[in-house]
């Protein structure tokens, strides 16, 4: 190994063997300083090395990411279980593996490459350099890349896949997470995010290439190679013309007095939004200028997660009161997902849920469906997505009107692969949803999408303009109509499996061994539901209908006063989830009632199942 010693100081480090007094260490580091070419992470590992500090060289070297609900997500920086060039370049060389075996004509069809706009200058990682690397691997091996030539929204990948006919694609984003994280989103050749049994095959592979390739360091190939394409201009032109298919208004966008303001949180989406305005007929949205260019660091936002309501608005929010704006967008920074704001009468701001916006997205886009359908349309053949932690109100408004309304696991992959199944047996999917302010307006893109929801919602409100209602009055039209759906969502960090584990072991095992409790507190608990162990008590053979999920924890209980409430861990963050609503017919109109049940509900639930001073467990800073 002496041809890899950078220098005297280094060279006693690369010279095996390491006595860590841990031979799977040892072999880790080994593998890291003669694999890693990055200078920067080689360093950090060199370093670690040098200072002794043998756990977190094993906490970074002697385990790998898996896939959740978004991919291989985690922190950018050295290590087998971090985001890093080398580890971008072993994920791509086990998807070439993969893809290889599935896809005779792999070589023909070629591979989609997005990226959106992260960076960690201590590790000399990017959302760029990796896309570029994972372009190099592919480019390495004769296969056709098309990769953007600069950051897009996530969404446009999918949208690619389908639109280019390539087998995959991978986006190099972690969406809204914190400013230290990176991931590699995985979209298969249906344009939806994989799911089982793929997820597992890709893993197994890239353990089966763990060294680099010759030329898959060779980044220079992005420039020079005839197989790389640039799909942007093309992919673009595309996605805005198929947008003219979800908009019902264009005359009326075009007259509208109402302003719009835009964030797009340092992130990919200002110019897409612009666009997506201009082809709805609309004048521009204003732009929060602080916040229209990328920005790595996120810097004046405490977290890029628009989901987090008023305290990450703040400047769009000043921006829209001195415009005179009274609706606020925001896309998170990959512009998947989309929060919205409207000024109040009594000169509030209310922040809409992703369950309330759900509830207006519901309601328009089968209004639009109505009034736009062909005399032979059949609403029998009309379907509408939720995930199971996200709010019913889909469900009674298919029960009134006579659509279909279906339910997923979490995450928006589910969506998009049962989405992809209703499209080949003939059926119409209007709408799709997930809580966490992801949604799917058409079925264009086979993910959540941010950039079209934005302008859906500002054709929504401009319709509404028209009739002097604001969209918190449209969304209790909805209610009174459909029945309130009352929902709450928090969740609590713990950063320790264990912790997380024994909370979840412990309903399963309640008062006796094998034993799901029967009451939360005073409320009576009607069913329960297991994902995570494929148990389910309202159902005659007690199994759940939706797929076991045994990665993942996920518990629903339905209780007798009509309440759902789930807890679940998050797939991509170190959180324990919780869900609830209150689901009302029509007739029950006395909110303050059903609210106060919910919120005392809810405090059982904490204090009865999770225990958060027991469990050590850190509360949701508001």
């Amino acid at each position: 190994m002496a041809e890899n010693a950078e220098g005297d100081l280094n060279s006693n480090l690369l010279h095996a063997p390491y006595h860590t007094g841990d031979p799977q260490l040892d072999t880790a580091i080994g593998q890291w300083l003669r694999w890693d070419k990055n200078p920067k992470t080689k360093e950090q590992i060199e370093n670690l090395l040098r200072n002794g500090m043998n756990k977190e060289l094993r906490d970074r070297l002697c385990c790998r990411m898996t896939f959740g609900t978004a991919g291989l997500r985690s922190a950018m920086g050295a290590g087998f279980c971090y985001i890093n060039d080398l580890t971008v370049i072993q994920s791509t060389q086990g998807m070439y593996k993969y893809l290889e075996r599935c896809f005779s004509d792999f070589k023909q069809r070629g591979f989609v490459v997005g990226y959106d706009t992260r960076g960690q200058v201590t590790s000399s990682c990017s959302s760029q350099r990796l896309a570029k690397l994972t372009a190099a691997v592919l480019l390495a091996k004769d296969v056709p890349v098309y990769l953007f030539s600069r950051y897009v929204p996530t969404p446009f990948v999918p949208y690619a896949v389908q639109e280019l006919k390539a087998v995959a694609g991978v986006m190099i984003t972690a969406s809204h997470n914190r400013k230290e994280d990176n991931g590699y989103k995985v979209y298969w050749e249906t344009g939806a995010q994989i799911t089982s049994p793929h997820d597992k095959e890709i893993l197994k592979c890239i353990e089966e290439c763990v060294e680099p390739w010759n030329g898959s360091w060779n980044d220079n190939l992005v420039d020079t190679s005839p197989l790389k394409r640039d799909p942007l201009q093309d992919i673009c032109r595309r996605y805005m013309e198929d947008l003219k298919k979800i908009c019902f208004h264009r005359e009326l966008n075009s007259k509208t007095t109402l302003k719009f303001v835009h964030t797009s949180f340092h992130g990919v989406g200002h110019d897409y939004v612009q666009l997506a305005f201009q082809v709805f007929g609309f004048k521009p949205p204003i732009p929060v200028p602080e916040q229209k260019d990328p920005d790595p660091d996120f810097s004046t936002v405490k977290c890029p997660n628009p989901e987090e309501g008023e305290s990450v608005l703040e400047l769009s929010l000043r921006l829209a009161e001195r415009e005179n704006a009274r609706v606020v967008l925001a896309t998170d920074p990959d512009a998947d997902r989309l929060a919205v704001a409207e000024l109040q009468e009594n000169g509030h701001w209310k922040v809409f849920t992703g369950n309330e916006l759900a509830a207006l997205f519901g309601w328009w886009m089968f209004d639009c469906w109505k009034k736009n359908k062909s005399r032979n349309a059949d609403v029998k053949n009309v379907y509408m997505l939720a995930t199971t932690v996200s709010s019913k109100i889909l469900k009674a408004i298919a029960l009134e009107e006579g659509f279909h309304f279906e339910e997923t696991l979490p995450g928006f992959k589910w969506i998009g692969c049962r989405i992809k199944d209703l499209l080949e047996n003939g059926k119409e999917v209007l709408f799709a949803f997930e809580e966490s302010i992801g949604f799917l307006c058409g079925t264009s893109v086979l993910d959540k999408d941010g950039v079209s929801a934005a302008v859906v919602v500002a054709e929504m409100a401009a319709y509404l303009e028209t009739m002097n209602i604001t969209l918190k009055q449209q969304l209790i039209k909805v209610y009174e109509k459909y029945g309130y759906h009352i929902s709450k969502t928090s969740y609590f960090l713990c950063y320790d499996p264990i912790t997380i584990k024994s909370i979840f072991e412990r309903l399963r095992n309640f008062d006796s061994p094998k034993e799901y409790p029967k009451f939360c507190g005073t409320f009576a608990i009607l069913h329960i539901r297991d994902v995570t162990t494929g148990y389910d008590s309202s159902q005659t053979n007690k199994k759940s209908v939706l797929p076991v999920s045994k990665n993942s924890q996920m518990i629903t209980f339905t209780f007798q006063n009509g309440c759902v409430a789930t807890l679940r861990t998050s797939g991509t963050e170190p959180k324990i989830k919780y869900y609830a609503e209150m689901c009302a017919s029509p007739e029950q109109s006395d909110t303050a009632l059903l609210e106060e049940e919910l919120k005392k509900l809810i405090e059982a639930l904490i204090e009865n199942f999770l225990e958060p001073s027991k469990n050590g467990l850190i509360w949701r800073s508001v």
